[in-house]
């Protein structure tokens, strides 16, 4: 705990002052970066925060950033956000990391890998992912960003369905509670306003497909008789661009049709009725040519929620021209008429289902189908009761049960991999609690601990990158701060049992547990360090009085590190730099040369002055050993000879924890338990040589004494007798 207030202490959370994290990066990330063919933003709406992404007057999709619709906390305890371009059809147009302070992107993976794998979205069917519950792609995990990929993910996906529900994109049904009241529409809102604003502000939707997008749909049934007969024409020309309007609506209305085309429309409509204004161009009609008088128009139908309706010719007129004289020019005009006995509900989502249709032969024909999804914005309805304005839409209990979901879908996919760690903490533990069997045979003991640096170095560190950092505390103290919560750390199992390991153990061994035994980047070290000493590398002895004063260097990096981070996190976690953990574990010297350079410097180093990393300059180490000083047990047992005059554990000490009076410094110590191997070592400790030696003298004197016994008995006396 001393620790953790120590690095809770440089964080400071800044009040949250209601804009939406939008407004920012409107400023910062162009339209046409976000969308090629996209000349400008719309404004944000009022109601959601979105913005319309424009071209000309044309509405190709709308941007948000995840954080304003759900929780993007990432491993650091902030924030991550992206820009998300969608389609009114449901689909991703582009996604932009555009902030985000987490550790290994900022200093370890190079931000273009991020970006690249947030570039792969583009295309991700929104309506596919909501029907699948977020499971209708696959995820590509960079090496050693687990958790920042996963939350990124979650976040995109999450909040791209959140949205579509919210605006119906792709046909998706808005999730409003049944205890909310109505919604009822204002009736004096009748203002001015141009073809270019009702498209931005998604008064008028908008569904558009080429002929190459038209044909690999078809392609994806799978049909070869319908693959065998594409549309006619360039890939990129249009095949169809229709729009949709709830002209029923009086401001809508009576900006799209006119005055007296309007009053024309109140004129047929039935109280409870409503009506759609559909708009087309292209090579495909949507009304089609086949239907006939008393008949239906079988390319579309509304759908609302499980409410269908399909529409006849006395549902029908057709409009002569557009009121707006800014409105592009379309080919097909067409009001259709909702009954009031369709219990359609002009406040909820809704979409119109259009059935695309391809000859297979005289008579036969294939069908697939596009929505164009369409939801009313906010501004045409009253205001709900003592519902203030939103500027977020993030709620609060559907974030946490999503995040909640994901973690646990995390540990159950990783569950070989926990059982291999678990049965690895516990091999360590009993061979603490039983550290004098376990230590009796010299040999064996060395040839079980090098197999458990080799499992911790291969699998927890290369395979899985479950590499602890003072990073990790540094992201600790900072989600303290800015409000705690466990499911970042939950995404990473491992990383979390190793950490709750080095907390028990602390209180227990101190530093010792994890340093020596479970550190990938010390068992790197050590590793190391036997094969040099099998091709007979001179191995330095560091004079005492050096040691002692080497050794609180690493202190100083650590207090360096917390006083770094009172001026700028960030600034902290890159001089952070100094633990070499990412570079030869999580990135597997995959790296820029400087810092592939500096962790073999130090590897170096280690193969004459065994364990010099950890001896001297690791921050973690310091982290752990001050709290480790608490610890409630001393399980290293010593003679009262070691010190004075035997100095047998001091010399043979590797990382020289002993000191030459006897004591064992723990905050040094890395619990090889190498001293409780000599300690019972006949051959070599000269208090167990003096037993062993009294034992043998004892036995000895018995020996003679028993053979003298049994000449005597032998004796031709004896046997006389």
């Amino acid at each position: 705990m001393f620790v953790l207030t120590i690095l809770c202490l440089p964080f400071a959370s800044q009040a949250q002052n209601g804009t939406p994290v939008l407004t920012k990066f409107l400023k910062e990330v162009p339209a046409q970066e976000l969308v090629a063919e996209a000349t400008a933003y719309g404004p944000i709406s009022s109601d959601v925060p979105i913005a319309p992404l424009m071209r000309g007057n044309d509405l190709l999709g709308y941007a948000f950033i995840t954080s304003d619709f759900v929780s993007t906390t990432g491993y650091s305890g902030k924030p991550i956000h992206v820009m998300v371009a969608i389609s009114p059809e449901g689909k991703l147009l582009r996604t932009k990391l555009v902030k985000h302070s987490e550790p290994i992107v900022l200093i370890g993976i190079p931000n273009h890998k991020i970006e690249a794998l947030t570039d792969t979205y583009s295309g991700l069917n929104i309506v596919h992912e909501a029907e699948t519950g977020g499971a209708g792609h696959d995820l590509d995990i960079i090496s050693g960003a687990t958790v920042t990929i996963m939350i990124i993910d979650d976040s995109i996906v999450r909040s791209a369905i959140k949205l579509s529900r919210e605006l119906g994109l792709g046909g998706l049904q808005a999730e409003i509670g049944s205890d909310l009241p109505p919604r009822k529409l204002k009736s004096d809102y009748l203002e001015d306003t141009d073809w270019h604003t009702l498209a931005g502000d998604g008064s008028i939707r908008r569904l558009t497909l080429d002929i190459g997008q038209v044909n690999s749909a078809f392609e994806k049934t799978g049909d070869e008789r319908s693959i065998k007969r594409p549309e006619p024409g360039e890939p990129s020309n249009t095949y169809i661009d229709m729009h949709a309007a709830l002209v029923s609506v009086p401001a809508i209305g009576r900006n799209l049709l006119g005055e007296a085309e309007y009053k024309n429309l109140t004129d047929w409509l039935e109280e409870g009725e409503h009506a759609i204004l559909l708009l087309g161009r292209g090579v495909y009609s949507f009304k089609g040519s086949g239907y006939v008088r008393g008949g239906i128009f079988d390319r579309i139908q509304l759908i609302q929620g499980d409410n269908s309706l399909r529409f006849r010719d006395r549902m029908h007129r057709r409009l002569g021209a557009l009121a707006e004289e800014d409105a592009p020019k379309f080919t097909e005009l067409d009001i259709f008429k909702i009954p009031a006995d369709a219990e359609f509900d002009p406040a909820k989502a809704w979409h119109i289902q259009l059935l695309l249709n391809r000859a297979v032969g005289p008579i036969e024909k294939t069908f697939i189908t596009f929505d164009l999804g369409y939801k009313l914005p906010e501004h045409y309805f009253e205001p709900r009761p003592m519902a203030p304005p939103a500027t977020s839409v993030v709620d609060k209990d559907e974030d946490a049960a999503a995040r909640s979901f994901l973690w646990k879908r995390v540990w159950t996919e990783k569950r070989v991999e926990i059982a291999i760690l678990v049965a690895m903490l516990t091999v360590l533990t009993g061979t603490f609690f039983f550290q004098m069997q376990v230590t009796r045979n010299a040999r064996a003991f060395y040839w079980f601990r090098m197999s458990f640096l080799v499992v911790t170095l291969v699998f927890v560190g290369w395979h899985q990158n479950a590499q602890l950092s003072v990073v990790n505390l540094m992201a600790l103290g900072s989600s303290f701060v800015e409000g705690f919560s466990w499911d970042a750390f939950l995404l990473d199992p491992l990383v979390f049992i190793l950490w709750c390991s080095v907390a028990a153990a602390l209180l227990f061994w101190g530093r010792g547990a994890f340093c020596g035994w479970l550190c990938p980047f010390g068992a790197l070290q050590e590793l190391t360090n036997q094969i040099a000493r099998f091709f007979k590398v001179p191995q330095i002895v560091v004079p005492w009085g050096l040691h002692e004063r080497l050794w609180p260097v690493k202190y100083i990096i650590f207090m360096v590190l917390v006083g770094l981070a009172v001026v700028s996190v960030p600034m902290a976690e890159g001089y952070a730099e100094v633990e070499p953990f990412k570079t030869a574990i999580i990135l597997k010297f995959v790296r820029a040369w400087p810092f592939v350079a500096f962790a073999i410097v130090l590897l170096i180093a280690g193969l004459f002055i065994e364990r010099f990393y950890c001896r001297y300059l690791c921050p973690l180490g310091a982290a752990l050993a001050i709290p480790g000083r608490i610890r409630m047990f001393d399980w290293l047992k010593r003679y009262k000879e070691c010190g004075s005059p035997c100095q047998l554990c001091a010399k043979d000490c590797f990382v020289q924890a002993i000191h030459p009076t006897g004591e064992i410094n723990p905050n040094e110590c890395l619990s090889c338990l190498n001293c409780q191997v000599l300690y019972q070592d006949d051959q070599r400790c000269p208090v167990r040589i003096k037993l062993r030696r009294s034992r043998e003298k004892i036995q000895r004197s018995n020996a003679q004494s028993a053979e003298a016994f049994e000449k005597v008995l032998a004796s031709p006396i004896n046997k006389t007798q």
